[in-house]
């Protein structure tokens, strides 16, 4: 998760000993696509908001394999400005690592990023590093979360 290792190079002798009928790339290809359903209604909002001028940045805890298939597969590039992801820097949420690599990669201070996520504990950190955060459920339009977030 965090880059330090292929996520194929660990998986192969596992499968080669538990399973040998099944390879890596099969178990990865399958696990990428029953795992990414995505919230279309989510993304069309957050595409609204882009259209409007709001700068879009996916954070997310991805090893390389995924985040590529997020990326290109299920083509989220085309609603967001940049990803950022685990592997890639060496960190995950909520380890403050993570935020602080962001703000370096964007040029962007921490007063100047907002964070929108569904687990309360990485709203708290990126919070904590001086980031806005908006805690994610689902039973709001973003739209609404976001004049909350601005208006505080």
């Amino acid at each position: 998760m965090l880059g330090r290792a292929d996520l194929h190079e660990r998986l192969a002798p596992v499968l080669a000993e538990i399973a040998p009928h099944l390879t890596s790339a099969r178990l990865a290809g399958y696990w990428f696509a029953a795992d990414g359903r995505l919230d279309e209604d989510l993304l069309a909002d957050l595409a609204d908001l882009r259209a409007e001028g709001l700068v879009l940045h996916l954070a997310t805890v991805q090893e390389h394999h995924r985040a590529r298939y997020l990326w290109e597969a299920l083509e989220l590039r085309q609603g967001f400005d940049a990803m950022h992801y685990a592997a890639d820097l060496g960190s995950a949420k909520p380890d403050p690592a993570f935020y602080a690599a962001i703000e370096a990669r964007t040029g962007y201070a921490a007063h100047e990023l907002a964070l929108l996520d569904d687990r309360p504990a990485n709203v708290a950190a990126a919070q904590a590093r001086g980031w806005g955060g908006v805690l994610w459920d689902g039973g709001r339009p973003i739209r609404d979360l976001l004049a909350e977030f601005r208006a505080s």
